[in-house]
């Protein structure tokens, strides 16, 4: 999360975080039949297994509490009101930015950078 970087599907995939990576042309069938072998499983298994990955990964509402506090406190300090204010003025606002995110975060500590719209 520091580092600000994109990770593609197959990084992703070797790292653990996925289960798999698919060409682009590969995804649309294969969620169509996902979609139906789901959809034959039992409404009451559906119900328990989302109540069990809800129950595993949802944080507490303490912990996003905890989480947006921390969030609101970081975003008042003058370096972030800074690092803000450099974003803006180097493109953050606009898609180029958002897809190259790592990028503008590092080119902020370097030379400036205007992302072209």
């Amino acid at each position: 999360m520091l580092s600000a970087q994109d990770y593609d599907a197959d990084l992703a995939e070797r790292y653990g975080w996925i289960n798999r990576a698919l060409p682009a042309s590969e995804i649309g069938d294969f969620v169509r039949m996902l979609a139906h072998r789901i959809a034959r499983f039992p409404a009451s298994g559906h119900a328990i297994v989302k109540e069990r990955v809800n129950a595993i990964c949802l944080p507490s509402v303490e912990d996003i509490r905890r989480d947006s506090d921390l969030f609101l406190q970081g975003t008042r300090t003058s370096e972030f009101q800074q690092l803000t204010q450099a974003a803006m003025e180097n493109g953050f606002q606009i898609r180029a930015a958002e897809m190259n995110l790592a990028e503008l975060v590092y080119d902020m500590h370097g030379p400036s950078r205007i992302y072209e719209i």
